[in-house]
């Protein structure tokens, strides 16, 4: 069996994913075979593995640092929120069913013996494996039914590192209080603390580092300074998710404005990363009630992301009038786009006969003549194909949906797919209005990580808004993009911590 180690930390959002993700880079930039693992987490942004299965893009990005595919041994049990206090739980990268948190724990004993299964599995078949946490290992209430941090580090037999976030402030009281809420047995299992996004002289901590040594007798083996990346973040803590629109719309005529809708259960909102490369893309997002704050001259393009619960977010935009804004930007030759939940707002009507979602029927928006039917089955698949009426442009991505859209009339396929899960097919996903893309949907995630797609896109803003389009500028794939950014994130962790402590904690 595999050697181990857990990162937990002092709360959700101090940094473990990336940590996780830096120190596999690492460890496999030394020739250490090593796989990252999370028990369960929580999340709306997915991907899909090579097998097939769904699992969190954390891992994912985790995975690619490890220069290993993912794998839904990666990230065995996988909660993907729905409604209130209603969650979809994926097993094994595939559905397991749908639960209210006040049940969860009665399935606890089943997910715990899936989460086993799945770490023996994949500790079999490397030498190092990079455990996450999840939330605070010493969340008191809901400690009993923890499968995730010290339950998980006890199976693993994994010592701990505990991570601490010093840009939310009170980073010693955090990690002293997160200590002392443990068990003795479990304080024991803590080896040392790292502290996340430092600003600043690192010599100012010193007198806390000392007294924090005193007091629990657990060593600092590093300080991590704030690093500015372009690696996918977690869910909506992320710092771009909770970026107002106030000064975001760009003023200078030579940048095109793509805003995207921020919807209650949105999913996937990763999908939309690469654009912000793009150095003629102001990208934003923005709360369905302040859309009608932006002028429709300010947006060239409005973006409908996918969603965990598309009839409900749906239904609040059709009661904030949202249809009159997207048809007032059609006609002011705007754009209007819809990925997976997105595409199936834009069409005619939505069937839920199954109660997937809410039962009934809905009717969409209307500005595509096609109509979804909700379905019991997820679709999983990672896809390659070009555009339908533009054999030069590539794309890559992967579908997650409980829909299949039909078309009616009216519109042109968008996509023609030629690899699904890959094996050879020749089918089309998605449709456009015109081949101006004036309105257009689609089920493929990941559909900007594809550079040529990417340029292509904001080509045909530029020509709508009367600039140039730039034809000798290749952008590179969010992969390559991805793969860079971990590679740069993990030179500074390494310089940051002690590294050869870390090597003698795990025996590698």
């Amino acid at each position: 069996m595999a050697k181990s180690l857990m990162i937990c930390g002092t709360s959700s959002g101090v940094g473990k994913s990336l940590i996780v993700a830096a120190l596999c880079r690492i460890f496999a930039n030394r020739g250490i075979n090593v796989a990252p693992f999370k028990a369960q987490n929580m999340s709306l942004n997915s991907g899909v593995t090579p097998e097939g299965g769904e699992i969190a893009r954390a891992q994912i990005i985790q995975a690619i640092a490890s220069r290993k595919p993912p794998s839904v041994l990666m990230n065995p049990v996988l909660l993907k929120p729905e409604g209130e206090a209603k969650s979809q739980v994926i097993v094994n990268g595939k559905v397991f069913g749908s639960i209210q948190a006040k049940d969860y724990y009665e399935r606890r004993k089943v997910l715990w013996k899936h989460v086993k299964d799945a770490y023996d599995k994949l500790s079999s078949t490397c030498d190092l494996v990079i455990i996450e946490g999840a939330g605070s290992p010493a969340e008191i209430n809901l400690r009993d039914g923890d499968i995730v941090n010290i339950a998980m580090a006890r199976y693993a037999d994994a010592p701990v590192l505990l991570v601490g976030d010093i840009e939310r402030g009170g980073v010693f009281a955090s990690l002293y209080g997160t200590v002392m809420l443990l068990d003795e047995d479990e304080r024991n299992m803590i080896k040392a603390f790292i502290i996340n996004k430092f600003r600043g002289d690192r010599s100012i901590l010193d007198p806390g580092l000392k007294k924090l040594y005193d007091l629990t007798g657990i060593p600092t083996i590093g300080v991590i300074p704030y690093i500015k990346h372009n690696i996918d973040e977690e869910d909506v803590l992320s710092e771009r998710f909770s970026k107002s629109r106030g000064c975001l719309v760009h003023s200078k005529s030579e940048i095109v404005n793509i805003a995207v809708l921020r919807l209650k259960y949105t999913s996937n909102y990763t999908d939309f990363m690469p654009l912000e490369l793009e150095e003629d893309v102001n990208l934003f997002y923005v709360l369905p009630e302040d859309l009608f704050d932006i002028s429709v001259e300010e947006i060239d393009a409005l973006i409908i992301p996918g969603s965990k619960n598309t009839i409900a977010d749906l239904l609040h935009l059709k009661s904030l009038g949202i249809n009159s804004y997207l048809r007032k930007l059609l006609r002011e030759g705007k754009v209007v786009v819809g990925i997976c939940g997105g595409y199936q707002m834009l069409g005619k009507r939505i069937l839920d006969p199954y109660s997937v979602e809410a039962g009934g029927e809905v009717e969409g928006f209307g500005l595509l003549d096609v109509e979804t039917f909700m379905k019991t089955e997820k679709t999983l698949s990672l896809v390659r194909g070009r555009l339908s009426f533009r054999e030069n442009v590539s794309i890559m991505g992967y579908e997650i949906h409980m829909g299949e859209t039909k078309v009616i009339s009216g519109v042109y396929p968008l996509f023609i797919l030629l690899e699904k899960n890959g094996k050879p097919v020749r089918k089309s996903d998605g449709v456009s209005c015109d081949e101006n893309l004036s309105v257009w949907g689609t089920y493929i995630h990941g559909l900007f990580d594809s550079g040529s797609f990417r340029r292509f896109f904001v080509n045909i803003l530029r020509e709508r808004k009367g600039l140039p389009p730039i034809l000798s500028k290749e952008s590179p794939s969010w992969l390559e993009i991805t793969d860079a950014e971990i590679e740069s994130f993990s030179h500074v962790v390494e310089k940051s911590i002690d590294i050869s402590f870390i090597e003698k904690l795990c025996g590698v």
